[in-house]
């Protein structure tokens, strides 16, 4: 049973400030070492649970931010395909694991909630708003994938539950406005993820894939009109307003304008 498991940096265990996931500030390596212990407790939790493969994708920002040396040595590292979304993802996942997620923009107490790329603010798939959460849930449903368990805030996890069920969550964080928070002790914010992953994979076969409607319709509503701007002579992209876009596609891997 194969598992993928993508990851970001906001909703890591032990992560309380904005500062700390800045590129250069003094906390970043903690950062980074609290990021490999997040994923190692997922990857733990897979593996009691019944996997027999565990694949990990370090998504935020592109990539960059794993620790190689501190990886779990079961775990096999996709660094294949930096520059897709959905890495070597394929159909011989039984399910994917979001590890670190937080909360769409504009989410109360969402701690350091936005969307995937600078200026996004509202993205709406078939008139439904939807975060990093529901995109990555949709790339892994194009290829019959299921998101089984996701940790990260209490938002985030909200969030999740919101959109799937059944899933298994681990909150490890709560927001305190948008850029503090108040920390689960770090054994057990790592233990909820280990606990969470091993209960997850007992949801294969009952968690169906998020495979909306096709044709697609995607809107994406931007902070300034210059973001607009950049966007709106991309092949495909009808701008609607100052600060709109609207795209249609049926290729779930295309849903970015």
């Amino acid at each position: 049973m194969r598992i993928y498991i993508h990851t970001d940096l906001e909703g890591i265990s032990g992560i309380d400030s904005m500062e700390m996931i800045e590129p250069g500030h003094p906390r970043r390596r903690e950062a980074n070492e609290y990021l490999m212990l997040d994923v190692n407790a997922a990857v733990a939790g897979a593996f009691e649970g019944g996997a027999t493969h565990v694949t990990v994708l370090d998504k935020h920002t592109g990539g960059g931010n794993f620790i190689v040396e501190l990886l779990d040595r079961r775990a096999d590292n996709d660094v294949t395909e930096r520059k897709k979304w959905s890495g070597k993802m394929d159909p011989s996942y039984a399910g994917t694991f979001f590890i670190g997620a937080h909360a769409m923009a504009g989410t109360q107490n969402g701690f350091l909630d936005h969307m995937k790329m600078d200026g996004w603010y509202n993205f709406w798939l078939n008139g439904r708003r939807i975060g990093e959460l529901g995109m990555w849930a949709i790339v892994a449903g194009n290829f019959g994938i299921p998101m089984l368990m996701v940790s990260g805030d209490e938002a985030a996890c909200v969030e999740a539950r919101q959109f799937f069920s059944p899933v298994e969550t681990a909150t490890v964080k709560r927001g305190v406005g948008r850029n503090r928070a108040e920390l689960v002790p770090l054994e057990e914010a790592r233990a909820r993820i280990r606990d969470a992953a091993r209960r997850a994979i007992s949801l294969v076969g009952k968690a169906r894939p998020l495979i909306p409607s096709k044709p697609m319709e995607i809107r994406l509503e931007l902070d300034r009109c210059d973001y607009c701007d950049r966007l709106a002579d991309k092949p495909g992209n009808e701008r609607l307003g100052a600060r709109v876009i609207r795209r249609v596609t049926s290729d779930p891997l295309d849903i970015f304008p």
